[in-house]
């Protein structure tokens, strides 16, 4: 059975629930509503006065200029905000399930290409360039706002682009010279620069569970490097490398962030970075690279095992995949806290670790294998130990 509650909206303003006396002894009686049995009903003032402690009058002529508006609340209101919530939930799962689906694609396509197609600096601009399109059509088709970005939040961005810029490429180059899980085993050593730079750059000290938790992924990267059949230095290096300025760009986008008057939201700064890189990044290519498309380069990609359709059309996912996965990577950080964050961005190391082996066929050994797993580990408790807050003093 569902329960109703009338909502009165009166015109003039008279005060809410004053009762109104009749004039004289003949007037008729008023009349008003009340719930019977989920339908409304009308009785007279007298029964009103005795059931109800509402009244709506509208039968005097005085009372012409009054508005009646009934609001039904639903019984179920409980169940209706279960289900939000499960809509909510079923949502949120969505975008973390085409988060680690993009991220798989985008290290598959990327590998392939790569593997044919050695010029991680060209590559890198081409997939700028793809995300710099999409965040053109995006602003363009008023899929979302457009920022107004001023000269002291360009100058504050600007920074932050080019380290952008320089950690995509050290990532391309690793992934290009050794298994794509082996490149993701080594950046599961991101905490461990999160937390030296976070001390550095803006005195952010962390705790000593926080600490404990780094033994475990630097323990766990070291193992798997030793034995890793791929190793070779220039694709741990860059790896590495491509840590610290990752770990710089989000130290350094935290610090921008803190001022109100010069933040921007998530989406917006990742725009308007991906634009900065590629514009910074295109002719840097050309001068370091060369130009690279021409049909002696091209052919060398196809006696490599891809022809050049297949190697348009990769490189083309591998770009969409690039930025696509960022934006849902944003979009899930301004759902839920950081902390949550983290703890995916994990699983999502995880999945594509394990999706690359199978893709691949990467040989795999008893320790490497441990080695993971303990660097992953020891991620997943930093990411539980960032949950827990120092005590006041």
């Amino acid at each position: 059975m569902e329960s109703y509650a009338y909502a009165l909206a009166l015109y003039p303003l008279t005060p809410f629930l004053k009762s109104v006396k009749p004039t004289s002894g003949n007037t008729k009686p008023q009349l008003g509503l009340v719930s019977c049995r989920g339908k409304l009903c009308l009785h007279s003032d007298s029964i009103l006065n005795r059931k109800s402690s509402v009244s709506l009058f509208v039968s005097n002529q005085r009372w012409n200029g009054f508005k009646v508006r009934a609001a039904s609340v639903p019984g179920n209101a409980g169940e209706t905000q279960q289900s939000k919530d499960s809509v909510g939930t079923l949502k949120l799962g969505s975008m973390f399930a085409i988060w680690y689906l993009l991220n798989i694609y985008f290290n598959i396509y990327n590998k392939q290409v790569l593997k044919v197609y050695p010029f991680p600096a060209t590559v890198t601009a081409f997939q700028f360039g793809c995300g710099t399109v999409l965040v053109l059509l995006m602003w363009g088709l008023n899929l979302y706002p457009r920022p107004n970005v001023t000269r002291s939040q360009f100058a504050a961005i600007l920074p932050l682009a080019v380290i952008h810029t320089m950690g995509n490429i050290l990532t391309n180059i690793s992934i290009g010279k050794v298994a794509v899980s082996f490149t993701h085993t080594i950046k599961a050593m991101e905490p461990f620069f999160t937390v030296v730079l976070s001390a550095l750059l803006i005195g952010e000290w962390p705790s000593i569970w926080v600490v404990f938790s780094l033994v475990p992924i630097v323990g766990g990267v070291a193992l798997a490097s030793f034995t890793e059949v791929s190793f070779n230095w220039i694709g741990f290096s860059s790896a590495m490398a491509s840590n610290l300025t990752n770990q710089t760009r989000n130290v350094l986008s935290k610090k921008f962030m803190v001022n109100k008057e010069e933040a921007l939201d998530n989406i917006n700064l990742f725009s308007i970075i991906t634009i900065i890189s590629f514009l910074l990044l295109a002719p840097v290519a050309i001068l370091t690279e060369g130009v690279k498309f021409s049909p002696s380069y091209l052919q060398f990609a196809a006696n490599q095992g891809l022809n050049v359709r297949e190697l348009c059309v990769r490189s083309l996912l591998a770009g969409f995949c690039f930025h696509t996965y960022q934006q849902v990577s944003y979009m899930i950080l301004q759902m839920v806290s950081p902390v949550t964050h983290s703890v995916g961005n994990c699983v999502k190391r995880v999945v594509v670790i394990i999706s690359s082996v199978i893709f691949f066929q990467t040989p795999v050994t008893p320790i490497n294998s441990l080695g993971t797993a303990v660097a992953l580990a020891g991620v997943f408790l930093y990411s539980r130990a960032k949950r827990i807050k120092p005590k006041a003093a």
